[in-house]
């Protein structure tokens, strides 16, 4: 299979190739918020009226989930932490997620947020944690593609057809888990495991990009080459909340930038580094695919991911193919059962054996890295013990229309996939148009 190399954008990001060869539909993913819509396929906690935790659907409008976090804490003068989801959304997008609150029921439905709508509360013993969901489902709309009506459908057929044979699509980390606007997340992430605090902080408040608003841009600009906290809290934009909040910390404590790391909400700390594993993990897929190494078969050396018993990939328990087994394993995973993995690196992993090992082990190496570099006792929210991830990731009830040169794609994935891992495929273009 010949690769179809990817924009500059996204092979920063590990996206190096695309696993489809055909021509892409191209337009622009999100002209409005609205374009991109995604409801969570919750795990309700079972109801009890004298349960301390209210539990309510949550649709919000071009909000980002820690910011929203955050305001919701506000109006309910509450903590964040007594607010609990289960897993981040994307900003620009109309999102409807299930959440939890430790506060009173007849406050949590009375809150009046611009954009922000909360129905189907009620009251239960269990708060909602990361991770408890089954998947998401999405309806995403697509302007302005470069072939219309008939044609564009026998387009998005031309990629489709190749997923479908294949049983998902490659199962990258998505753009947004970069920063869609200010894709560093990972760059952060990385300079934390090598010790790099002050590049780190420099990096997440004061590296600009050309996408983002021209008043956070020159901001950023300005503290670059000032370097001056104090001045900075003067001019930084009000709406830049956890950049304000660093700053602040290093106006008190000036060479404290691990300190002012961890006055970052947790999910956010968390993050950096998970962000670098994904980008390791989206060379490591990407050279796969380049070596035409299949993703839906296993080859010896390589490691699968079982079912569990919710149909999801089980990442604590690894099961490593070897001559003996490997007739087993692959029945397995064409039916489903069982996926061929990747090492999200950590300071616990252990590498694949064989060819993916070799792979896997020399984009590890590329890095620079030790496993003990993620153990990170400065910022212990920071250290990873690393796990394995599904190549692929398997969508389902998908179905697509059109309206001349505008393409409406109706799916469910997993959780932990990315809407826009799929949709890449179909459009092929900067993701600057995500």
């Amino acid at each position: 299979m010949a690769c179809v190399e990817c924009h500059t954008r996204e092979r920063n990001l590990g996206f190096e190739v695309f696993y489809t060869e055909t021509p892409g539909i191209e337009g622009r993913l999100r002209d409005t918020p609205e374009d991109f819509r995604v409801e969570e396929i919750p795990e309700f906690p079972p109801e009890s009226g004298d349960g301390r935790f209210t539990i309510a659907k949550v649709t919000s409008n071009n909000w980002e989930t820690n910011r929203l976090i955050r305001q919701l804490s506000r109006n309910l003068h509450i903590s964040r932490n007594r607010i609990g989801f289960a897993g981040t959304k994307d900003k620009r997008a109309v999102t409807t997620q299930l959440m939890s609150f430790e506060a009173p029921l007849e406050e949590v439905v009375s809150i009046q947020m611009p954009g922000v709508e909360i129905t189907d509360a009620y009251r239960a013993r269990r708060k909602i944690n990361i991770g408890d969901l089954v998947g998401n489902a999405f309806e995403l709309r697509v302007v302005d593609c470069s072939t219309r009506g008939e044609q564009l459908l026998e387009r998005i057929k031309s990629v489709l057809t190749p997923l479908q044979e294949l049983g998902g699509f490659p199962n990258y980390f998505g753009i947004q888990r970069f920063g869609s606007l200010r894709p560093v997340t990972h760059t952060v992430g990385k300079q934390i495991v090598h010790g790099d605090f002050e590049g780190a902080v420099r990096t997440y408040v004061a590296t600009p990009t050309p996408w983002e608003m021209e008043e956070s841009r020159d901001a950023r600009k300005r503290l670059h080459e000032e370097w001056d906290f104090k001045s900075a809290l003067g001019y930084f934009p009000q709406r830049l909340t956890f950049e304000r909040v660093v700053i602040d910390h290093l106006v008190e404590y000036p060479e404290d930038y691990s300190g002012a790391l961890k006055r970052l909400p947790t999910n956010l700390q968390m993050m950096f580094v998970h962000a670098y594993q994904s980008y390791m993990f989206n060379r490591i897929l990407s050279e796969r695919i380049r070596r035409n190494m299949p993703l839906n078969s296993p080859l010896v050396g390589d490691v699968v991911l079982p079912m569990t018993k919710d149909w999801i990939p089980d990442h604590e328990l690894f099961i490593p193919v070897t001559e003996e087994n490997i007739d087993l394993v692959s029945k397995q995973v064409s039916e489903g059962k069982a996926f061929v993995s990747g090492v999200l690196f950590g300071s616990e992993s252990e590498f694949a054996e064989g060819d993916m090992g070799a792979l896997e082990i020399s984009v590890v190496e590329s890095e620079g890295l030790k496993k003990e570099d993620f153990i990170v006792p400065e910022i212990p929210h920071c250290s990873s013990k690393g796990s394995r991830r599904e190549l692929i990731c398997r969508f389902w009830d998908f179905s697509n229309s059109v309206d001349g040169d505008t393409a409406t794609f109706k799916f469910k994935l997993g959780k932990g996939c990315y809407a826009t891992s799929l949709l890449r495929e179909f459009l092929k273009v900067d993701p600057i148009g995500y």
